[in-house]
């Protein structure tokens, strides 16, 4: 028996409850699970990236990243562990820091949501009501045992807000030590929650209405000088702006500073980002200056992550253009980006190549030429497709292509990394283009390369010539074209920024929809699949995700019919929606695909609401006289007390299950699918 285990089990014998309430109530089995599971296989993975100094490429911020692969480093984690997939065992390895800083961080979140909701209320049972909610919640708990990022996300939202509000009860004490203190710890965590996932602006833009707020009471107040006014503004300008911008940016050179060795996130950024990485073959390296006849290349699209000209043997499915060989983008650095520079008449004599030139790119591995026609193209039809035509360099005239240099002019030397090169196809007058479209399975989910019809200069349009071998020519070198702090910083966004919006839905991948998740309409499958299998299940509590939207929809309600009569209602309750609005409805407008587990910074509001809707109604009973209010709010409150019944049956979603699935009447979880698309 694990030493964790050994002492869940003293704990038992001594308080001698039955073994699972005692386990549901441990907090120390958040992190006894000794299979990892769905997006561990990431941000795992990501934590030995950071340990082992290893650069990669992830559509988010690093903040998060660090701070998991610091605590494994602090708790003697070597960043060995390969992270393959879903269900694997970890064996010797020691993953406990790692998993046990992500529950510390979740389980500050009850008493996070006590203390806003008390300085929000001023009401003990409504800070207690909210502490529940969140305390009993089987998605919370789930998400928070394992390596995510989302527990730090919500950590640090979940301390801005609360900081916040305590900076606003600071209001009577300006520029006393409290009230800078509270100011500065909001700024922390704003630069937290960004620096974690871009998700962060939400709260970010919370605090600032609030803010706006706040600055426009004060500009109203004749008491107030503009003297006095401008200290306030600038004093937040420094706490929310200055100073949460400066560690941003801090997380991002010590990023840039910790991954200083080669990895899988090279390809996704400029040859001059890769001249910096050790271990990358343009660092410390050297080679021809300019591009010649007979040279052996890789040719990289300038929009970032736009990828390496690639081929390989397989051909375009039946059906989608000419069923030639497929040419693609490829992010990463491979064999098949290699290509040979060819004169038209085969000739490779050692001479430059200069803007205007017509030649013939050859693929080294398959030897077939950079082909295109008047075929349309796989996803982009207005575009032309383009293909690996002929054998051992024999084609067609369709694989001549005229080399351009921006901005350059006839006879201008091609060079090495520093010119930006367009390739325009002879017979059709066309522009080889990268279009930033994922080609389906048949394509390996790479990168669609076409030729657009449409000559303006755009990155898509254009190409570097990264690597060069040519024994014939010296080489000079590249140190020179490593880039500085700023642009690589910039560089980095937007990589980003593409990297997510290019996340789209695969075949049968599973996603959800904004409107499922206030209703707890579909969970996610953390591990297992079958009943041989240890299955963990991330779904939030029904009972309390029903009850947080039951008190959404009853507080509009109550403000619409007494904000004029009854202040309470807007003190607080206002702000908590207005964070839930912010945290949820700003995802329907969103291209990429989504998944249930970005509802739970939202859901964070929706439970701090709860205990404030349901504490209202002793305050309630004589200012407004309604009894559909009261009513109402006894239902909730009846709600309320089942939290820990339900928890009690739910509880195995998060600390696993085994034996018969649910709709088996020997499972432990028989009766408890309420809905069909439950998946446990």
């Amino acid at each position: 028996m694990s030493r964790p285990r050994r002492r869940i089990q003293r704990m038992i014998d001594f308080v001698r409850l039955p073994r699972e309430v005692t386990v549901c109530l441990c907090i120390i089995s958040l992190c006894d699970l000794i299979c990892f599971s769905w997006d561990e296989t990431h941000f795992g993975k990501m934590g030995s990236y950071y340990i082992n100094r290893t650069f990669f490429f992830d559509v988010h911020p690093p903040l998060g990243k660090m701070l998991i692969g610091l605590a494994g480093y602090m708790t003697g984690y070597d960043g060995t562990y390969p992270f393959l997939k879903p269900g694997d065992k970890y064996e010797h390895h020691n993953y406990w820091g790692m998993r046990g800083f992500c529950a510390s961080l979740g389980s500050c979140l009850p008493p996070f949501a006590y203390l806003t909701v008390l300085e929000l209320s001023q009401s003990l049972t409504a800070a207690l009501i909210t502490a529940a909610v969140l305390a009993f919640d089987t998605g919370c708990i789930t998400i928070s045992q394992y390596i995510l990022l989302d527990p730090i996300l919500m950590f640090f939202i979940m301390g801005a807000v609360l900081s916040m509000v305590k900076f606003n009860r600071q209001r009577y004490r300006p520029f006393s030590a409290p009230w800078w203190f509270w100011l500065v710890l909001t700024g922390v965590n704003l630069s937290g929650a960004l620096g974690v996932k871009f998700v962060g602006l939400f709260v970010i833009l919370l605090v600032g209405l609030n803010t706006a707020r706040d600055l426009w009471s004060l500009l109203g107040d004749l008491h107030l000088s503009l003297m006095d006014f401008g200290k306030h503004l600038l004093s937040r300008v420094f706490g929310l702006i200055l100073l949460p911008l400066f560690l941003y940016v801090t997380i991002f050179a010590v990023h840039f500073v910790v991954l200083n060795k080669s990895g899988p996130g090279d390809g996704f950024f400029s040859s001059a980002f890769q001249s910096r990485l050790i271990g990358n073959n343009l660092h410390n390296a050297s080679m021809p200056e300019y591009l010649a006849y007979g040279s052996v290349i890789t040719v990289k699209n300038l929009r970032i992550a736009g990828g390496y000209l690639h081929s390989h043997w397989h051909l375009y499915p039946e059906g989608v253009g000419a069923k030639q060989q497929q040419v693609t983008a490829y992010l990463h650095k491979d064999y098949n980006n290699m290509w040979l520079v060819h004169r038209p008449n085969d000739s490779d004599e050692p001479d430059l190549v200069r803007h205007g030139d017509i030649i013939r790119l050859e693929h080294k591995e398959t030897t077939r030429n950079l082909h295109s026609h008047l075929h349309e193209a796989p996803l982009t039809k207005k575009h032309f497709q383009v293909t690996g035509y002929g054998i051992n360099g024999t084609g067609d005239p369709n694989d001549l292509w005229q080399v351009e240099v921006c901005g350059g002019q006839k006879g201008n030397l091609v060079k090495v990394l520093r010119s930006k090169v367009r390739f325009l196809h002879r017979a059709t007058g066309c522009v080889l283009y990268s279009s930033g479209k994922t080609l389906p399975k048949w394509g390996w989910e790479q990168v669609e390369v076409t030729c657009s019809p449409y000559l303006k200069e755009t990155p898509n349009s254009q190409w570097n010539i990264e690597d060069h071998i040519n024994t014939k020519l010296p080489n000079i070198s590249l140190s020179v074209l490593k880039p500085h702090f700023l642009e690589i910083l910039l560089e980095s966004h937007i990589v980003m920024i593409r990297g997510n919006s290019g996340l789209k839905p695969k075949d049968n991948e599973m996603n959800s929809k904004p409107w499922h998740w206030p209703i707890n309409y579909q969970g996610l499958r953390f591990s297992g699949v079958n009943e041989t299998e240890y299955r963990v299940y991330l779904l939030g509590n029904p009972v309390i995700w029903w009850l947080n939207l039951v008190s959404l929809g009853l507080y509009v309600v109550m403000v619409a019919a007494a904000s004029l009569h009854c202040r309470v209602l807007l003190e607080g309750g206002g702000l908590l929606l207005l964070g839930w609005l912010l945290h949820y409805v700003p995802f329907y407008t969103m291209g990429r695909i989504l998944y249930y587990h970005h509802y739970f910074p939202a859901m964070l509001f929706s439970s701090m609401l709860t205990g404030k809707v349901i504490n209202l109604h002793p305050k309630m009973n004589f200012e407004i006289g309604c009894s559909l209010f009261s009513s109402s709010v006894y239902i909730c409150f009846s709600l309320c007390l089942s939290k820990p019944c339900s928890f009690y049956m739910f509880h195995p979603l998060s600390y696993g299950m085994r034996g018969p699935l649910a709709h088996d009447p020997d499972s432990t979880m028989a009766g408890l699918k309420w809905m069909d698309s439950w998946e446990f």
